[in-house]
């Protein structure tokens, strides 16, 4: 029996609208989620899937209130009489020891203390006029909340939406705010997926977040995280055994079930999850953190279900959800009715590579089937992944899987990310690791190019401090956690000897996690502002580079270092984007027609990477009696007159 017959109200809910008046905040009526605590007209309702067990009884203030048992595994009771704010635990077959709710909707303690009773509508939403999202012409920033700011907080985070509107970013990729345990982290370890944590603030802090960037036109995705569960602090195993499989490997413990025996209860707690977020905090979309870990051999997987879910929550908004998928299953972004799981885009790791390897010099460890070549760059523009099929030598396997057919914005395109960046050893980003000038140029293209472009946080105004790994798992798994990490990092050759491994910062330490957070005070005089802003402008009102206009991308190979891009646009408005990651290039004529220009027009210079206002050194005509002219570490733009 499928989650949306056994969760009482919650389909209804969804898609009828099922409502009453109170106080002029519209609250649906009877349970809408299959697990947690919820209000109901008759009192807080508690439900909890338990199978293995024979009684469950919740306890608030030292009183205990035992659950009936209902169908599948299910404990279910209400409690008339208590108030919003309450704090409760679980206690199973009479024991000792007392649980958290695995689907708690917030852990004022963090993970290892009680559950809190939430009204999620006391919160007056406003942006009533917002109708969400769809992938086309999306710029998307990742964020991790807790060194976005010194304060790490939400509401520390919204003073700079503003910043962020004008700068050109449409989409907040916001990494995972369920709650974990310790002092800070990544978010990818969390422990409750209902709860968000409370190192961020409040729960109504999120939605107020959320609720001031639909106002100013910026949406909010989250990355959510359904392959595993963080090493401490998880109930899930003492309320059944069947939440985890031993059937599928797993990079990060224990894999989640979601096809063998009593499956139904792990599918209802991930299901439920994605539909959450987008109904009650109001989220844009997901990122699905490595789906290739979330193992399903049934159909519809599991995949599919919390897309659809998800679809259904947000009513008549439009979402968009993004999948991180290391094998490129091309499958993830096609439609369900023709096999795949119905989902908007997913991560390009393929150009990331090419991107370091072009700029850095370096391929190594997993960057070694990427030479970062300019037909790399051509392909990539023209058909999203490299690798759809083809032998990968790191692998020693085939990767990918055919998508020639898929749409560009299909491809989420990045330079820099939370784990590209940690993955440098030092957490360096890429304005420490190449030149000025070839970092401009690859701005320019990764901005420019077909695919859904997304930035790190910092990035935007070549941020000086590091993006590390951080964990705080506490005292017992500090140092299994720096072991993994460096045993890791050890695949790069570069960070394999003794003396690199001892550089490595310990991710258990304050001073790590501090190093991490971003400084303001560089974004207030920055080239690379104007550089990125100038770019996203380009994008958005250049019809040659938006969604809209483009109709065609075709690529041409100039040296060993450079290329073009050549922009077929309606009415005649061409673009040709010249990248040169190399030296100086002259060349006396090119035996390419692409460089063409359109029919009785001219080629004419709008835009450089190398323009005094982004910190370059100025731009020699790009023809002359000598030929055409390219300058080394740069990207040229050309129209037509």
């Amino acid at each position: 029996m499928g989650i949306f017959k056994r969760a009482r109200g919650f389909l209804t809910s969804l898609r009828m609208g099922d409502t009453r008046l109170n106080d002029k905040i519209e609250k649906p009526i009877g349970r809408r989620f299959p697990a947690g605590a919820e209000l109901t007209p008759d009192g807080i309702s508690f439900r909890v899937w338990a199978p293995e067990h024979t009684t469950v009884a919740v306890v608030v203030n030292g009183v205990e209130h035992e659950l009936a048992l209902e169908r599948d595994g299910y404990f279910h009771g209400v409690i008339a009489d208590l108030a919003v704010g309450a704090h409760y635990q679980f206690r199973l077959d009479h024991g000792a020891a007392l649980y958290h709710d695995p689907a708690s909707r917030f852990q004022p303690e963090g993970p290892e203390g009680p559950s809190q009773v939430v009204d999620p509508w006391v919160y007056r939403w406003r942006d009533q006029e917002w109708a969400g999202l769809t992938i086309d012409d999306q710029v998307l920033y990742e964020m991790h909340v807790g060194t976005f700011t010194p304060q790490g907080t939400w509401r520390a985070a919204a003073d700079k939406l503003h910043f962020l509107k004008d700068l050109g970013i449409t989409v907040i990729e916001m990494m995972p705010v369920n709650d974990f345990v310790g002092r800070f982290g990544w978010g990818y370890d969390g422990v409750d997926w209902f709860a968000p944590t409370r190192l961020y603030g409040a729960p109504d802090d999120l939605r107020a977040f959320i609720d001031q960037a639909h106002r100013i036109g910026i949406g909010i995705i989250l990355d959510v995280v359904y392959n595993h569960v963080g090493p401490t602090g998880n109930v899930l195993p003492s309320f059944s055994k069947h939440y985890f499989t031993d059937v599928y490997e797993n990079d990060w413990g224990a894999a989640l079930n979601f096809d063998g025996p009593n499956a139904h209860g792990p599918r209802d707690l991930v299901i439920s999850n994605a539909a959450y977020w987008i109904e009650e905090f109001h989220f844009d979309g997901l990122r699905l953190d490595a789906t290739q870990n979330i193992n399903d051999r049934s159909r519809p997987h599991v995949i599919a279900e919390l897309a659809r879910a998800a679809r259904l929550a947000a009513g008549s908004r439009n979402i968009i959800i993004i999948a991180e998928n290391e094998p490129q299953l091309s499958d993830l972004v096609r439609p369900v009715e023709a096999g795949g799981f119905g989902l908007d885009a997913v991560w390009n790791d393929d150009l990331h590579h090419s991107a370091m390897v072009a700029v850095i010099g370096r391929n190594e460890a997993y960057y070694e089937d990427h030479q970062g070549v300019p037909q790399e760059f051509i392909s990539a523009a023209k058909y999203g992944y490299l690798f759809q099929g083809q032998t990968y030598v790191h692998q020693r396997k085939p990767r990918g899987m055919a998508g020639l057919d898929l749409k560009p914005q299909a491809f989420v395109t990045f330079a820099q990310n939370h784990d590209q960046v940690a993955n440098t050893g030092s957490g360096e980003r890429l304005g420490r690791l190449t030149s000025p000038g070839r970092l401009r140029a690859l701005t320019a293209l990764l901005l420019l190019m077909p695919g859904t472009p997304m930035l790190f946080q910092g990035q935007e105004f070549g941020a000086s401090t590091p993006f590390l790994f951080f964990a705080d798992h506490g005292e017992d798994l500090a140092e299994a956690v720096r072991e993994g990490r460096a045993n890791f990092l050890r695949q790069f050759p570069s960070l394999a000897s003794d003396v690199a491994q001892a550089r490595l910062r310990a991710p258990a330490l304050d001073e790590t996690f501090q190093a991490c957070v971003l400084d303001w005070s560089e974004a207030e005089h920055s080239t690379a502002v104007a550089l990125h802003r100038d770019l996203l402008a380009l994008r958005r009102c250049d019809r040659a580079f938006s969604d809209e206009g483009r109709t065609k991308v075709d690529g041409g190979v100039l040296s060993d270092e450079a290329f073009l891009l050549r922009f077929f646009c309606d009415k005649g408005s061409d673009r040709l984007l010249l990248v040169n990651f190399g030296r100086d290039l002259t060349r006396r004529s090119v035996a390419d027609p692409l460089i063409a220009p359109p029919k009785s027009r001219f080629w004419r210079a709008i835009w450089s990477s190398e323009d005094p206002a982004y910190g370059g050194a100025g731009t020699p005509p790009f023809e002359d009696d000598a030929g055409l002219h390219i300058c080394g570490h740069a990207a040229l733009i050309l129209g037509v007159d």
